[in-house]
């Protein structure tokens, strides 16, 4: 089967067009269009372009301010806490980044709060920066609510993700990117978009049935990982974004798909200098150890071989770049083109593969 295939540069330039035709100041449209593409390229559509017109209409409805113009509300040295004041929420989450990372030369730690942000796409596009700069980077956030309490039916908390990132062998990164769901709740939208099932352990729906229909899901719940262990993880996730940024907690945050609600929630980024710990000779070497020992292990049966985190991503991305770039899902590519036409951006034309 073939399939049309698009130039994530022709992607980016659509994404950052649109993004300034409602009033986005170029570098940031830029940068927000950067993180979407990427997203695909690492095979993580549901955090992809399909986000684009969700964004779009809550800049167009002000709940999004277009023009992101944080306030510093508390400096410590090595801790800064943000008003993001509803601005875009990956510009925030970057400038997040670039604040932890200055502190963290400067006192071998930096931690930044953001409250009343907005949802920033995929975390460790912003984690994976900071290893990329030679730190280790952790970065929380709180979402609306997708999963029910352990024991309950109805929804009161988010998926809260969160990513580690960390320099990595050879000039790699090693990065963690995870909902605290059996599924990113995106993964369903994309589901829905592409007209596919669900498997029926990622959802139930608003009776409490397990469900492979992915607009069910959506309507419903989304199960945890790992049982009550998910549910806590998220909880406490909720804790460090919401609560302790002065940030929305659990039903009082907002999705990104709601066109009109303000967000409300919050993100923690912490970042480490292993050059702060004396050794960072060290730290490498022991990095290089655990690689070398966790990817030669013994393989089990019907295994073809051990990854490290983050490998996954890698890998796509180079596949996606060697056969010309992404698929869009079908949904998403139609809703894509009815935003290229009310914007007035052209959408790029791709190539069979």
């Amino acid at each position: 089967m073939t399939e049309d295939r698009l130039a994530p540069d022709a992607l980016r330039r659509f994404g950052s067009q649109v993004l300034r035709a409602v009033g986005v100041p170029a570098p940031d449209a830029a940068l927000v269009a950067e993180s979407l593409v990427q997203a695909d390229l690492w095979g993580h559509g549901s955090h992809g372009l399909l986000r684009l017109p969700w964004y779009a209409a809550r800049l167009r409805s002000g709940a999004v301010q277009a023009v992101t113009e944080p306030v510093v509300l508390s400096d410590t040295g090595p801790l800064v806490l943000l008003d993001g004041r509803d601005g875009v929420g990956q510009v925030l989450a970057d400038r997040a980044r670039v604040l932890a990372t200055e502190r963290a030369r400067q006192h071998g730690v930096g931690v930044v709060g953001v409250r009343n942000s907005n949802h920033f796409g995929t975390a460790m596009w912003f984690t994976r920066r900071a290893a990329r700069d030679g730190y280790v980077a952790v970065l929380t956030t709180n979402a609306s609510p997708a999963m029910a309490p352990w024991g309950g039916r109805e929804k009161r908390i988010g998926t809260n993700p969160w990513s580690i990132a960390a320099p990595g062998p050879d000039g790699r990164v090693l990065a963690l990117d995870i909902a605290n769901t059996a599924v990113a709740r995106g993964k369903i939208h994309l589901a829905q978009s592409r007209g596919e099932p669900i498997p029926g352990s990622w959802a139930l729906t608003a009776d409490g049935r397990p469900t492979t229909d992915p607009a069910e899901g959506l309507l419903g719940v989304v199960l945890p990982m790992a049982g009550h262990k998910g549910y806590a993880i998220a909880f406490m996730m909720d804790v460090l974004s919401g609560a302790l940024t002065g940030s929305a907690v659990g039903t009082g945050v907002h999705g990104p798909y709601e066109p009109e609600a303000r967000s409300g929630c919050g993100h923690l980024f912490l970042v480490l200098d292993p050059e702060a710990f004396g050794d960072r000779a060290g730290y490498e070497a022991r990095v290089r150890q655990l690689v070398e020992e966790v990817t030669s292990v013994p393989l089990a049966q019907d295994a073809d071989e051990v990854l490290t985190p983050g490998e996954v991503e890698d890998r796509a991305e180079a596949a996606s770049l060697a056969a010309g770039g992404v698929v869009l899902a079908r949904g998403a590519l139609a809703e894509l083109q009815r935003l290229a036409t009310e914007t007035g951006v052209p959408f790029p034309g791709g190539v069979r593969a």
